[in-house]
Formats: C-alpha cells, sequence, structure tokens
C-alpha cells in the first residue's frame, strides 16, 4: 500500500543511528538540519561523520547495537551492512512503537527516508516505491524547476518587493545564477539592458512588463537617470521590478548608481551578483586570466573613452608598465589607440593580444594578434561589439592548451 507522508519536525527529539557508514554520512546531516538531537551507535564511522562528532554536533557511542539502545527515541535508523543488526533494531523499534528506517529492506522498513530538497520555504519530498534512484532523480527535477522559476515561481502568497539587481552573467543564459533566475520569475516588470542574456525573457510570463533599457553604442539609449525614474516608479506602485543586467551589476554596470536612486527614495534593493564577462569570456576562449609563472595580477578596464581623453581616469602608463593581464572592455571602437599608448608607454609590440566577440554565445568567434597587429586584424575581421579584448602572456597560455586539445584528437 502506499505510504503516508508526514513531515516530521524533529527540532529537540531524539534520534538513534544505528550504523556508521555512508548511509549514515547522507541521512544524518538532514537530521541535524531539522534539529534533531542524534545519537550514533557504531564502533567506526566515516572521515565525514567524524568531523561532524568533533563539532559536538552528534552524540557518539562507539559500541556495537545493544537492545534498549532504542529507548527515548522519536525515530530510529538501522543502516548497518548487517542485515540481521538491522532485524534486531528494527524489532525492537517496532516493539517499542517507534518509526524506524531500514536501509537494508524497504519491504522489512516500517518507514522510507524520501529523497528531498528544499527551495526556500518550499520542501519537497519524494519515495517512487522505496526506489531511491528513481526518487531522487524525480526530486532533482522539481527542485530543478522550482529554482529557476519554471515551476508556479509567480503564485507565492509573499512574493519579493522593491528593486533587484540581477547580474545575468556575460550572454549564455545557463550561466546566470540560480537566484537570479529565481527573482526573474517571480517579476512584475522587468527592465532588461542590451547585454542581458535575451533568451531569459522569452520565458517571462506574458502578464511581465518588459522594459527595454538598451544603450547601444552610437544609437538610441534610455538615460541612467530614466531608468532610475522606473525603477522607483514602478516599486513604489507595489510592483516587484527586476533590472537585469550583462555581467555583474557592479562592473561598469552602473548598479551603484541605481541602488543610491532606490535607496534614497526608501526602496528596498537585493543585490544579485553575476558572472563578470571580463573573467567569464576570456574563460570560455579558453585563456585562463592569471597563470602560475606567466600573470598573477589581472586588471579590468572599461574604455568608453579613449586613452587620452579628458575623461578617462586609467592609469595608462602604469598599465603598460605592469606585467599583469589586460582585460579591456568597451574597446572595439578605440583599440588602435588603446594598442599605440600600451606599446608608446612601455609595451611590447609583440604582446599577445586575443579579441572575443560575442563570448559564451553559439556566435562567440576570437581573432588572436599582438599590440602591433590588433588593429589591423580587428578591422580585417569585421569585430563588432560586445568584445573582449585580452592583453598578455596568458594568451599564448590559451594557445597552448588549444594545440594540446588539438593533438588529442583521434
Amino acid at each position: 500500500m502506499a505510504p503516508y507522508l508526514l513531515g516530521l519536525r524533529l527540532d529537540g527529539r531524539r534520534v538513534l543511528v544505528v550504523g556508521g557508514g555512508r548511509v549514515a554520512q547522507r541521512r544524518i546531516p538532514a537530521l541535524l538540519d531539522a534539529g534533531a538531537s542524534v545519537t550514533l551507535i557504531s564502533p567506526t564511522v566515516t572521515p565525514a561523520l567524524d568531523d561532524l562528532i568533533a563539532t559536538g554536533r552528534v552524540i557518539w557511542e562507539r559500541r556495537p547495537y545493544q537492545v534498549g539502545d532504542c529507548d527515548g527515541a522519536w525515530l530510529v535508523h538501522a543502516c548497518t551492512d548487517h542485515r540481521d543488526v538491522n532485524t534486531a533494531v528494527a524489532a525492537e523499534a517496532e516493539a517499542k512503537r517507534i518509526w524506524c528506517v531500514r536501509a537494508d529492506d524497504k519491504d522489512a522498513s516500517a518507514a522510507w527516508t524520501p529523497a528531498s530538497g528544499r527551495v526556500d520555504e518550499v520542501g519537497v519530498a519524494v519515495t517512487a516505491g522505496g526506489d531511491p534512484r528513481r526518487a531522487a532523480g524525480i526530486r532533482d527535477a522539481i527542485v530543478g524547476a522550482l529554482r529557476d522559476g519554471t515551476v508556479d515561481a509567480r503564485r507565492h502568497r509573499t512574493k519579493p518587493v522593491g528593486v533587484a539587481l540581477v547580474g545575468g552573467g556575460p550572454g549564455d543564459p545557463g550561466l546566470i545564477t540560480v537566484r537570479g533566475r529565481q527573482l526573474l520569475a517571480q517579476a512584475d516588470v522587468v527592465v532588461a539592458d542590451r547585454l542581458a542574456p535575451r533568451a531569459l525573457l522569452d520565458e517571462l510570463s506574458p502578464d511581465v512588463e518588459l522594459i527595454d533599457a538598451a544603450k547601444v553604442p552610437y544609437g538610441r539609449s534610455l538615460s541612467q537617470e530614466k531608468i532610475n525614474e522606473l525603477l522607483v516608479e514602478h516599486a513604489r506602485a507595489g510592483k516587484f521590478v527586476v533590472r537585469l543586467k550583462g555581467g555583474d551589476p557592479f562592473v561598469f554596470g552602473r548598479g551603484g548608481e541605481e541602488m543610491i536612486a532606490c535607496a534614497r527614495a526608501g526602496i528596498p534593493v537585493t543585490v544579485v551578483p553575476g558572472i563578470t564577462s571580463a573573467v567569464a569570456v576570456p574563460g570560455a576562449a579558453g585563456v585562463p586570466v592569471t597563470h602560475r609563472g606567466v600573470s598573477q595580477e589581472f586588471h579590468v578596464i572599461s574604455v568608453h573613452v579613449a586613452p587620452g581623453d579628458p575623461r578617462s581616469t586609467v592609469d595608462w602608463p602604469g598599465l603598460a608598465r605592469s606585467s599583469g593581464t589586460l582585460i579591456l572592455l568597451m574597446a572595439v571602437e578605440r583599440i588602435k589607440e588603446i594598442a599605440e599608448t600600451l606599446v608608446r608607454d612601455g609595451r611590447s609590440p609583440e604582446t599577445p593580444v586575443m579579441v572575443v566577440q560575442d563570448g559564451t554565445l553559439p556566435t562567440q568567434r576570437s581573432v588572436a594578434a599582438t599590440l602591433s597587429t590588433v588593429a589591423e586584424r580587428v578591422t580585417a575581421a569585421g569585430v563588432r561589439p560586445p568584445a573582449i579584448v585580452i592583453v598578455g602572456e596568458v594568451v599564448k597560455v590559451g594557445q597552448e592548451i588549444e594545440m594540446v586539445r588539438a593533438e588529442r584528437v583521434p
């Protein structure tokens, strides 16, 4: 017959676990998370359990099971490697009307431990007829759907309030954080950047208001002041607003300005960091931004104004003298001036350079060059923003990695 599913509130209640192997290693942390007072009886335990015992969270009686050990327990787990011991534990528990879970025999077990998971306040438990692998697979699918918001994300009694500044990552929709995707699925209004993962917008509920806050280089643009006004206006109207940005909100994303505007208006703000393209795009192109013996530092520079422009705050001579990796954002349109400046201020004209367009997307492509040739090659290849420019010896490391991988292909 089907089991009667019940959520046990074990806070402060004694739970007995007999056996100190891998099954106990999986179950005890969940019991502790539920607040149970766990007593473990076993001659030996795994190293992971030993660590828990050392914290004082588990009482370990270092001996074999004895009749009478079930006294005072609200729940018993029999999970030794010996069937006769598990049978004896279960028999004692049954005689004393204590629920007992047997790890070795689902049919002889008075109770089953479900495959469980939790997303915020939602708990999921799956039994699948006592088949633990099937139960775990179903549990993972449900938990994944809850996390990314595809299951009932907007039907909460209580919804988030205010504004969430969500970093969408470098472009690939799969690289947004779990928390970011959760909040996006609960939004009433989404204010999206041009470089935010656009594929995620297609998944929004039809009643979500989508505001395009794109800033197209040399084209149409929504001013930062207007974006700030929209965030405050919609949040004050009682709507939950997600400001979806490319990369990370605080890495050249003007997230600080938006947070200040909301703070001045008394609007609560949740910040969800994102994977910055400054690190992710070189990685997607196979180039590590640091490498032992090559570069132990990297610098991330916004080149929205050219070297020599009075508005620039970048120490170009210092960057030229540095041996670290340079990651240049918004640099494609000014690549000739940048290369000339770095060479003039001390970088070798033979310094390796890689320009990666549409990083992490299916249209990603790379152009390899040196400081002396990069402007010409970028023009010849027709590279357009968004693109990341990587300057430094780590480019050679990436090329070496690619050569080794090519040699391994049968």
